[in-house]
């Protein structure tokens, strides 16, 4: 076996890793050698370190070479660096890489899906000697394409979520047995991760499209995320709850993105933007501020969810929804490093996603998702179903915005049933309720510009006031609930006008 003679910081293994060491080369013992093991383990609990420790034990005990496959470049560089520290000699394979002899003096390879694939159609490679493939984010489906020029080799497959990124493609006809390690929880109570600390704010998600991959669409998002009410739910969530702390935003479009980084920065916050557009050289420097500055914030797109290790991120802000699985442990994922001083770390939920999935930390029979996916995806909530049960709570920072009102709650069903005993149209519930609103924000105000912008803050109780008027109704359309909103923030400034003037005449 070759081996490198110096093992450069080579990370101690926890016992819960060796245990699934063990595990793993048990399943492995007197299997045919085209056998495919797959093998789960929660984001942060170690899973290069475990299968660079299964290299390093396969070729010693096997004398056979190892391949590793990996879908970013950065994975595969990091992969390559850890494999070193365990004394694996190893060599990345990418687009430089035109030619690989037989007789090549590395024991492993390191090698993205693409460029071997492409390698291996044209005959230039020879990966007779490949007796383990390890297979890193498995529920990729680009891998798949590389499975039959290994035929004569054991596959391991890692994730933390092995659900298929194509439901067309389950993960159970790729993989013949599934093996979980320790659960969230557990690494929770272990010490080995942080606990979050989760909130989350009910958003309406009706004007969401779902696209061809079973996702909420970018433009979708974009267009609900970038409204000025998401923008100042997202900043008012922040400024309660990780005002100072490192922070790591995730967005579904770049637009989205965008208008966070100029809402932010336009607070005098310290904000940088990142997506899969930016120069390289732009996004290290970017990266390098982030992990140096203290309070940094940082918001993203489809960039950061894997190979991207900050452990002293703070603060995971989902100001997107999602109903991949997958994607909603990796976000989440980024924030759940410990180190000294971090125990815990924040997560504020702007997409009702723990309402779809459950807490992060919730347990998970990942081996009903991999026999059963597509059950457990026809099991998820719609959006109609989790709206139904929210019930609208004014936040404790809100509230302590109107503290010269008595009363902020409004009972949208009792006081349309009073209307309907007095024989009354049902306006007159909205106009109750707008004079209701009225009257809160200009107890608490000095002046007409201070009222309007504390009505702002109200944007959440009204929408759930106009959707439940809305649901009281015999016939409504879209346009007619959106027609509603606009009236009621029209009249509400309105009246909040005429109140101010009203005092002023009896002040007189």
């Amino acid at each position: 076996m070759e081996r490198e003679v110096k093992e450069v910081d080579r990370k101690e293994l926890y016992q819960y890793q060796k245990n699934d060491i063990d595990t793993i080369f048990e399943k492995f013992e007197g299997k045919p050698d085209n056998y495919h093991l797959l093998y789960q383990l929660p984001t942060g609990g170690g899973k290069t370190v475990i299968f660079s420790e299964i290299a390093r034990r396969y070729l010693e005990q096997y004398k056979r070479k190892v391949l590793v496959l990996t879908h970013r470049i950065e994975l595969s560089k990091q992969t390559s660096k850890m494999l070193k520290s365990f004394g694996v000699k190893n060599t990345v394979i990418d687009s430089s890489v035109k030619e690989l002899p037989h007789d090549n003096e590395y024991s492993c390879y390191v090698a993205m899906v693409e460029t071997l694939n492409n390698r291996l159609k044209d005959k230039k490679f020879h990966m007779d000697d490949v007796g383990l493939v390890i297979v890193d984010e498995a529920h990729y489906n680009s891998f798949r394409k590389l499975f039959s020029f290994f035929k004569k080799s054991l596959f391991l497959g890692v994730t933390a979520t092995p659900l298929s990124s194509n439901i067309d493609l389950p993960m159970y006809e790729t993989y013949s047995e599934l093996i979980t390690g320790e659960p969230i929880q557990s690494l929770i109570d272990k010490g080995y991760l942080a606990k979050a600390a989760m909130y989350d704010y009910d958003v309406e998600l009706t004007s969401l499209k779902l696209g061809i991959n079973g996702d909420y669409t970018v433009a979708s998002s974009d267009e609900l995320y970038s409204r000025a009410v998401m923008q100042d739910l997202l900043l008012q969530a922040y400024d309660y709850r990780s005002k100072g702390k490192k922070t790591l935003i995730f967005n579904n479009g770049i637009y989205t993105s965008l208008y966070v980084y100029e809402t932010f920065k336009a607070a005098g916050l310290p904000i940088k933007h990142l997506d899969n557009r930016t120069p390289e050289m732009e996004r290290k420097k970017i990266l390098s501020w982030f992990k140096n500055t203290p309070d940094a914030i940082l918001t993203s797109v489809s960039i950061l969810t894997t190979g991207f290790d900050e452990p002293t991120v703070e603060t995971i802000i989902l100001n997107r929804a999602t109903r991949s699985l997958t994607l909603y442990f990796q976000m989440i994922g980024r924030g759940s490093r410990k180190l000294p001083g971090k125990d815990t770390f924040t997560v504020i939920d702007l997409g009702n996603n723990a309402q779809r999935f459950g807490l992060w930390s919730d347990p998970v029979d990942w081996h009903y998702i991999f026999k059963n996916p597509e059950l457990f995806l026809d099991s998820i909530r719609t959006d109609a179903e989790i709206e139904s049960l929210h019930v609208y709570t004014m936040s404790e920072e809100i509230r302590n915005k109107f503290p010269n009102s008595d009363d902020v709650e409004f009972d949208v069903e009792d006081e349309f049933k009073v209307a309907a005993e007095l024989k009354m149209k049902p306006k007159a519930v909205i106009d109750k309720s707008i004079m209701q609103h009225a009257q809160m924000c200009v107890e608490n105000s000095e002046t007409i510009p201070e009222a309007r912008k504390l009505a702002k803050l109200l944007e959440p109780d009204i929408e759930y006031r106009v959707k439940q008027y809305s649901n009281l109704l015999t016939r409504t359309t879209k346009n007619y609930r959106e027609w509603l909103m606009e009236d009621y923030r029209t009249r509400l400034g309105t009246n909040i006008g005429k109140l101010f003037r009203k005092y002023a005449m009896e002040e007189d």
